[in-house]
């Protein structure tokens, strides 16, 4: 039995303790959200609706996409933008971080992580060009002024941000070769209308929450679905031509509806977005702001649940209850008299020996004759005291303590002379 539990103790210590953080899982599929996830976003936890959010990645996805050809990036890069873009803002809320910065960061990210990369100040142009053609302004490149510098340092930091919050995993796999994998298995390879619109279904799906929902494989049959039906293919139907890849006919459906609801959205007034964005960015800094002014009134001296006020009533009533502690009770019982006279009379006795020891003392006839020793240390103090600082009125420790002694001795000699006479 002894054996046994020295056996279990040793399994018990080597066993490593699990700590309750989170956790990142690298892996080369790509990153499924939870349906809870996908409901509730941040963004409508800070107020936005449904319509406002749609609106706010489309906008930024075709930003991304506008942005993308114009740096000539290929497109497996603006895919791959669109996609941490998507990402991103199910974890952080459009109120609080600026969509069209957080763009440039990932189209930055994105021609890195595929191997494309692209300046800051080329993707900060580009933005600044898409902006003036949306809204109808005349052509002008950016001045290179402070305003410049800080839409630069912003874009680092949102770059930095998307990394930390999506955990450092950017990989992303997508369609575009099963799409070309899948056509050549159904015999299609060499139909090129079938495979470019198969593409054009799969990009514009990048505007959706389908690459959130869905793997690319599932992506990729749905594309092809719709191609097929808008060309008038026919497909096999029995056996399902998707069920050699394990894809099952009401997530296609799904998938194709999401991507036919973009088709029938009106296009984006992008000064009214911006408006509402900025009126919920109003609304959540003034709570923030109610939010700080209740928190710093409770840690105020005069309020009610301050910490100092506690404090303070607590040393208050700690320093009355030290004073009645240290206040005198009446005593229960009377000294007897003769313990008090007891007590005056040793008191009688010291005092007496301490006036027959004062007279006991008698200072020496002769005055004192200092050593040579004494009168060297005596000669530097008058040296020291001749110095221009004694003059000035500077205080000289050894000078005054020697001249006090001189004036005892002088004194005491004095008196003894005087009663010699006498």
């Amino acid at each position: 039995m002894g054996l046994q539990k020295a056996e279990n103790n040793s399994a018990n210590a080597a066993k490593p303790i699990v700590k309750p953080y989170g956790k990142i899982e690298l892996s080369l599929n790509n990153v499924l959200l939870p349906e809870e996830r996908l409901t509730t976003t941040p963004s409508k936890l800070d107020g936005m609706d449904q319509e406002t959010e749609t609106d706010s990645r489309v906008l930024g996805c075709e930003l991304i996409q506008t942005a993308g050809i114009l740096l000539k990036l290929p497109q497996v890069a603006m895919a791959t933008g669109q996609v941490l873009f998507q990402r991103f803002y199910y974890s952080k809320s459009f109120v609080r971080h600026s969509m069209e910065t957080t763009a440039m960061a990932c189209v930055c990210l994105a021609s890195k992580i595929e191997e494309a990369p692209r300046r800051i100040r080329d993707v900060i142009n580009v933005f600044h060009h898409i902006r003036q053609v949306n809204s109808q302004k005349p052509i002008s490149p950016m001045v290179l002024d402070q305003h410049y510098i800080d839409l630069k340092t912003e874009v680092i930091k949102a770059e930095r941000r998307v990394l930390k919050e999506l955990g450092f995993c950017v990989h992303v796999k997508h369609p575009h070769k099963v799409i070309v994998m899948y056509l050549q298995v159904l015999g299609f390879e060499k139909h090129k209308n079938f495979m470019q619109l198969s593409w054009n279904y799969m990009n514009d799906a990048l505007r959706s929450d389908v690459f959130m929902r869905y793997d690319p494989e599932t992506i990729a049959c749905a594309c092809v679905y719709l191609s097929a039906r808008y060309l008038e293919i026919c497909l096999p139907k029995v056996p399902p031509w998707f069920g050699i890849f394990k894809v099952t006919e009401a997530q296609i459906l799904d998938i194709c509806h999401r991507i036919l609801l973009l088709y029938k959205r009106s296009k984006v007034n992008v000064e009214e977005l911006e408006k509402k964005v900025a009126d919920l960015k109003r609304q959540y800094q003034e709570s923030k702001q109610k939010l700080k002014g209740i928190t710093s009134g409770n840690n105020s001296p005069n309020s009610v649940n301050s910490p100092s006020r506690n404090n303070h009533s607590s040393e208050k009533a700690r320093s009355e209850s030290r004073s009645r502690s240290n206040s005198r009770s009446p005593s229960k019982h009377k000294r007897s008299k003769g313990h008090s006279r007891g007590r005056s009379r040793s008191a009688e006795r010291r005092s007496s020996k301490k006036h027959r020891i004062r007279r006991s003392y008698t200072p020496s006839p002769s005055p004192p004759r200092h050593s040579s020793k004494h009168s060297r240390d005596k000669s530097r103090y008058r040296s020291r005291s001749r110095s221009p600082g004694a003059r000035s009125g500077s205080y000289d420790k050894y000078y005054t303590s020697e001249k006090k002694s001189r004036t005892k001795h002088r004194d005491s000699y004095d008196e003894v002379r005087i009663r010699s006479r006498h």
